[in-house]
């Protein structure tokens, strides 16, 4: 089948989740889940590889070995897709996300040195500074990191230890018809200058 959405009630599934997370709430629902949450994000995945390669589904329970925090049940649907981009579905409407959220240390080395740089660090700033995407870091430090100074002219994107683009969309009726999709394709094309710098300075 083609993608064509999700219903109204698809996101009321999560407010409901959200208010009642239990296997018992899960159960009863887990056969509109698989149809009508789950089933348009595949479709959705299967219709974007082509141009952004094959997506995953993340499984939708909880790793509640380290948390507080023992509700088993994610409140959002997310899905990864190999050429980096990442798409959510919760009660708060769609998102979508594209970049690397956390570094690996040889990343990060490559990151601060590209940023400090005084070629390709003026290009990401000029890039952000377009505004064609709203560009986020992730688990910023305070301060400048170690070996740069304070007063770096970059110093904000220095302290980033993560970047990715990111964008909302508050619930309306165009999420349950297929320009959901379009509006996807149209931000990861618009985020295409953010990756191209990632994977040429970073990855």
């Amino acid at each position: 089948m083609s993608f064509r959405g999700w219903p109204s009630e698809a996101l009321e599934f999560y407010d409901g989740l959200s208010a009642d997370n239990s296997k018992t709430y899960w159960t009863a629902h887990l056969e509109f889940y698989e149809r009508q949450v789950r089933g348009p994000m595949q479709e959705l995945l299967d219709e974007l590889e082509p141009e952004f390669g094959p997506g995953k589904i993340f499984r939708p329970y909880r790793d509640v070995r380290f948390s507080k925090d023992k509700t088993p049940y994610k409140t959002h649907l997310g899905a990864w897709l190999e050429f980096g981009g990442y798409v959510q579905l919760s009660a708060d409407g769609l998102a979508a996300g594209s970049g690397i959220y956390h570094m690996e240390p040889e990343q990060l080395d490559r990151y601060r040195r590209a940023v400090a740089n005084d070629l390709t660090g003026p290009e990401l700033a000029k890039i952000i500074a377009d505004g064609k995407v709203g560009v986020v870091g992730h688990d910023s430090l305070k301060t400048a990191p170690r070996g740069y100074p304070k007063d770096h002219p970059r110093i904000d994107l220095l302290r980033h230890k993560g970047l990715s683009t990111w964008k909302d969309w508050e619930p309306a009726p165009w999420l349950g018809t297929a320009a959901a999709k379009k509006r996807i394709v149209d931000f990861f094309r618009a985020s295409e200058p953010v990756i191209a710098w990632l994977n040429g300075n970073v990855r």
